[in-house]
């Protein structure tokens, strides 16, 4: 067997005729077969049944009782009964299509990568399918928040969103895996650094039947996305909730021997802003400078950005208070919260981005990072 192709459903009854017809035309030529990892309440499993008596490729059906793990822990039952190492994964609503398979398949037999991924947002590839503005930017947005957790494992997958991909099923660790959401890949992608390549693909409307698409969905891939990043994000609140802190003692500190409030306030700023950036730097971005610009780009950026933020942010809460009516403690708390979101997306999908192929590494930021690495380093007494 050369290719399985995995389809976690629930409710697709009305899909799975033709995408079984479309499969078996686009896998002319390949050893392939189609397993339904099932969790319906419908008629699908007997649709499927059905289907599979005539259909010109092996259809095989998973009927989970238990649907554990949701969507992610149907693809992993999927992946350990698939006869073939090569797995594609795919919806069962025909918005992933089939005439696609070909072309994921082709460029895995290269050999030169561990999975392919379908993405919406490389090259041509489009996200029309879904169903209104709305979410279309709801899908922009979690993709640029979960791209900013994992800077430098996704520095090279456009759509980490995605559910249409082909991987080589020997590098998934299944026991490190805690699939509890519908993002399988993700969770793939973050507990293993793999070679990846992309191609582009139009995510398509539904076939037939109703989407699953819910705010329930939008908390457990919120979960997920938490549970996979805490400790960096955590760390860095962390940092900012010491900042505040010295913030405000500062202030208090200067007015209390006769420095003027808004002076007082101008310094703790700054002197919060580059505390914080050193104690980022040693503690949450750590293991992201060594491919990231020098230290000066990297504090100038951090240094611009937290500046103009604040600047930006101050007139806001008065606003908010002004013409909005709420409190200055309720305005400084949202406007805190938003802040927060981001800088640590800008932090790390800026400050601390990846330098370009062929970069050159200056003398001085090497000198810089070998004393660093020097002073770091385990001693005795």
């Amino acid at each position: 067997m050369q290719l399985s192709i995995i389809v976690p459903t629930y409710n697709e009854a009305p899909n799975v005729g033709e995408l079984v017809r479309r499969v078996a035309d686009e896998t002319r030529g390949i050893d392939a077969e189609i397993i339904f990892v099932d969790d319906s309440t419908d008629t699908t499993p007997d649709v499927v049944l059905e289907v599979a008596a005539s259909a010109s490729v092996p259809v095989r059906l998973i009927h989970r009782e238990r649907r554990t793990g949701g969507l992610g822990g149907a693809v992993l039952e999927g992946l350990a009964a698939a006869a073939a190492d090569a797995c594609l994964v795919m919806d069962g609503d025909l918005q992933h299509p089939p005439e696609k398979i070909r072309e994921l398949y082709d460029r895995f037999a290269r050999g030169d990568v561990d999975v392919v991924i379908a993405s919406r947002y490389a090259g041509d590839g489009t996200s029309a399918g879904l169903a209104d503005r709305t979410r279309v930017l709801v899908s922009k947005v979690s993709t640029a928040l979960t791209r900013a957790m994992f800077p430098i494992k996704l520095k090279d997958v456009s759509d980490p969103m995605t559910g249409f991909f082909l991987i080589d099923r020997r590098v998934v660790d299944a026991a490190t895996l805690r699939p509890r959401g519908f993002k399988i890949l993700l969770e793939i992608l973050a507990r293993r650094n793999l070679r990846i390549a992309e191609v582009s693909f139009d995510f398509g409307g539904r076939h037939a039947g109703e989407s699953k698409a819910s705010m329930r969905q939008g908390l457990h891939f919120l979960t997920q996305l938490t549970a996979l990043r805490f400790g960096k994000m955590s760390l860095f609140a962390v940092i900012g909730g010491l900042g505040a802190l010295a913030n405000i003692a500062i202030v208090w500190g200067l007015t209390h021997v006769g420095v003027n409030y808004i002076v007082a306030a101008i310094i703790a700023s700054e002197v919060t802003i580059i505390g914080n950036f050193l104690l980022q730097e040693r503690f949450v971005f750590h293991d992201m400078r060594g491919q990231a610009s020098g230290v000066g780009s990297r504090f100038a950026k951090s240094f611009t950005f937290n500046n103009a933020e604040l600047l930006i942010r101050i007139p806001i809460v008065a606003l908010m208070v002004s013409g909005g009516h709420i409190s200055a403690v309720i305005a400084t708390a949202i406007t805190l919260i938003v802040a927060f979101v981001v800088r640590f997306v800008f932090h790390s999908l800026v400050v601390y981005a990846p330098r370009k192929p062929g970069a050159q590494v200056s003398r001085t930021r090497q000198l810089v990072d070998e004393l660093d690495a020097q002073a770091m380093s385990p001693g005795e007494l």
